[in-house]
């Protein structure tokens, strides 16, 4: 797929305040300064679409973007670090929980990974709640180029064992480097057959009906 159209539409403090356009969403997610801006500006070929910063916590709003007039890419606050008050960041996590269940044109939801790092605890929790709350999931693994070859596939491999341990199949992953424009074709091969599946499902049943791979 060739995304030819990306624009900004508006930015929601709380789930309630979204969109009321009735097309598939595809939502990215990982802790802070993991790369989810720099990604989205990679897929769909602009500069600045999504605001990038060096600062983690910049995302406190979940934002849509609109492909094609079709379909929205939507940029979710980041967990883990951020210099904000517990207030805030429990605020966030309402918001983001409610974003994430109640959605009903949510396809799929991105959890972005640090491919340079060992696996975190938060992403894994992340990971786990999406899969235990029955929420379609893929997970990124960004920045692959900063790293060795070998220290790379330890880290995966590293990432997988952990997995293994609730999985009973993993969801769907891919490898990903803004920098080096590496990885987009086949993320956006696969949202495009989720807009196809939102269709089709819409057509036959007046609503979008998914299910993940079970976790044990």
């Amino acid at each position: 797929m060739q995304i030819k159209k990306a624009e900004f539409v508006q930015s929601a403090p709380t789930y309630d305040k979204c969109p009321e356009a009735l097309i598939p969403e595809f939502a990215f997610i990982g802790r802070s300064n993991v790369g989810k801006s720099s990604l989205i500006n990679y897929l769909v070929n602009r500069k600045g679409l999504a605001l990038t910063s060096s600062n983690p916590g910049k995302t406190q709003t979940i934002n849509h973007f609109i492909i094609d007039d079709s379909w929205h890419i939507v940029d979710l606050p980041g967990y883990g670090y951020a210099k904000v008050s517990q207030k805030m960041r429990f605020q966030w996590e309402l918001n983001l929980r409610d974003y994430l269940l109640k959605r009903g044109q949510l396809m799929v939801v991105f959890v972005l990974v640090d491919a340079n790092i060992p696996p975190q605890k938060s992403d894994l929790e992340m990971i786990s709640w999406l899969g235990e709350n029955n929420v379609p999931l893929g997970i990124i693994f960004t920045k692959v180029d900063r790293s060795k070859v070998n220290e790379l596939k330890k880290n995966q491999e590293a990432f997988h064992i952990e997995l293994k341990k609730t999985w009973k199949e993993f969801p769907n992953m891919f490898l990903t480097s803004a920098e080096k424009k590496h990885g987009g074709d086949e993320l956006l091969d696969f949202i495009e057959e989720n807009i196809k599946l939102f269709k089709s499902q819409m057509e036959e049943f007046g609503e979008v009906k998914l299910k993940n791979p079970k976790i044990k």
